[in-house]
């Protein structure tokens, strides 16, 4: 598939942040594509985006507008902080004298004349301004002036052939609102985008972008989530991890307490993802921050996605048992994101954990799996989202902590939101536990794929020093039940890990 893209090399960019890499470079030069959509995917935006790209290249750009006036396209420019300088603007529209009666046709259909007119309108703008980057808004009006498909089709094809000629590329803008949709256009078109606007149970409604078609070009199929905010749209490809596939030695990366190091065979593998699972309240969370620390002591880098815990208080309880978080933040060796499900899309979390990877990320947390499940709408992709994500970080050598809520507080029944096998290399397990009248904490490793571990159950507790991991549990037998039972060996006294 690359070498389909090796012959389409005169491209020029789109001028929207992430849509060149989904087209794989950019738009081919000189060709017709149709960006389509319903009334407020952003068709418009991305229009100008595209015009104001060829602005800040020296271009010679038009916009020809059959439905919206130039203050309209001034106030969609103003809303992003741009300005119409450099576009030239075409308005092609009825003035209010057509509302008068001498103005009403009785021989020919209104159509008939009206199609011809702006026709020799388009085209006598073009010949003023000959532009190398043009927009048509919309298709639609186009479609009702032609009144029968046979019509609109060779309307079309005229306008592709003369506009190629003039050594233009254009983007036509359908907003689906004509009598009949039909996909004349989508055959002649170089290339097909689709803009989607999908809304959801709660929070903000979700945007797709998708390429149905670009010919001789390979581009990255599939939907794309973006977003229309200041400054334009922003995509966010979607993340294929197969395309970044290296090999790499991995080190092992300490924890930074010994008695945890030991449990896990000497510490974290660089490139393996680990699920730290367990009920609420047992740790989880300060587990995955105790690698974070660690990292940073070491001066390495380290990012973590909050989707429950607020950041503050996050970096104030850190603080409390003697991770030195805070400083790792003025240094800039940590980010901390706080993440809100109901506003951020996958494509956009996904986006920022790459770019946190680029970053020089060799941590990164994401706490936790169930706040992750809520920020994803599809749950029955849950597993392949986020085993994307893992692979790709697992291929950049970066250390991927995944903490997991499970259901319920005792017991062996206890499950987390996937499938743990599926997505982690590695499982760190905490459970609860009663012992003598009170509620203890157990700690073990129950998968490692980078090495050997012990398969012990040890004494796990978090107190005013932090973390502490204690001797193994031999006394006791049924821990993972809640409910354990004396071996016959000595069992740990009441109040020591």
């Amino acid at each position: 598939m690359e070498q389909q893209n090796e012959d389409h090399n005169r491209t020029l960019s789109s001028g929207v942040p992430g849509l060149d890499n989904i087209l794989a470079g950019g738009l081919t030069r000189d060709r017709l594509y149709l960006i389509e959509g319903e009334p407020g995917t952003g068709k418009t935006t991305l229009a100008l985006q595209f015009l104001n790209e060829g602005v800040r290249l020296g271009e010679s750009v038009l916009y020809i507008t059959l439905a919206e006036t130039i203050v309209e396209l001034s106030s969609v420019a103003h809303s992003h902080g741009w300005t119409l300088d450099g576009i030239h603007v075409e308005e092609i529209i009825p003035d209010q004298s057509a509302l008068a009666p001498e103005q009403q046709y009785s021989i020919f259909h209104p159509s008939e004349i009206e199609l011809g007119t702006t026709t020799q309108r388009i085209l006598a703008a073009v010949e003023r301004y000959k532009p190398t980057r043009a927009v048509l808004d919309s298709l639609s009006e186009l479609q009702l002036l032609a009144e029968n498909p046979l019509r609109y089709r060779r309307q079309v094809l005229a306008l592709k052939q003369y506009l190629a000629s003039r050594n233009c590329t254009t983007i036509f803008l359908d907003d689906r609102t004509a009598l009949s949709t039909d996909l004349q256009v989508r055959s002649v078109a170089h290339g097909v985008i689709t803009l989607d606007l999908a809304s959801q149970s709660y929070g903000t409604e979700r945007r797709r972008l998708r390429v149905v078609k670009y010919r001789a070009v390979a581009f990255r199929g599939g939907s794309h989530d973006y977003r229309i905010l200041y400054g334009g749209l922003q995509v966010y490809p979607r993340l294929v991890a197969a395309e970044s596939r290296v090999t790499s030695l991995r080190r092992q990366l300490s924890s930074g307490l010994p008695e945890l190091d030991h449990l896990l065979g000497g510490g974290l593998e660089e490139g393996m993802s680990t699920l730290v699972a367990g009920p609420p309240g047992s740790g989880k969370s300060t587990v995955a921050a105790q690698f974070v620390a660690a990292a940073c002591a070491r001066g390495e880098r380290a990012a973590m996605f909050l989707f429950e815990e607020a950041r503050n208080n996050m970096l104030n309880r850190a603080e409390s048992l003697g991770m030195k978080l805070n400083q790792a933040v003025e240094d800039g060796l940590l980010t901390v994101q706080q993440v809100d499900p109901a506003e951020l899309t996958p494509g956009q979390f996904t986006q920022a954990v790459v770019e946190a990877a680029s970053g020089g990320a060799r941590v990164i947390v994401i706490d936790s799996l169930n706040g992750y499940l809520n920020a994803v709408p599809d749950e029955q992709f849950l597993s392949t989202y986020l085993h994307e994500l893992l692979t790709y970080l697992g291929q950049r050598g970066v250390v991927a902590i995944v903490v997991g809520v499970q259901a319920g507080l005792m017991g062996g029944a206890m499950t987390t939101a996937v499938d743990a096998s599926y997505i982690a290399d590695n499982i760190i397990t905490l459970r609860y536990y009663e012992m003598q009248g009170e509620v203890r904490q157990a700690v073990a490793v129950f998968k490692k794929r980078g090495s050997s571990h012990e398969r012990t159950l040890r004494a796990f507790r978090i107190g005013m020093g932090g973390i502490q991991v204690g001797d193994v549990l031999a006394g006791l037998h049924g821990v993972l039940t809640g409910v354990p039972t004396s071996s016959g060996q000595d069992a740990p006294p009441r109040g020591k890990p």
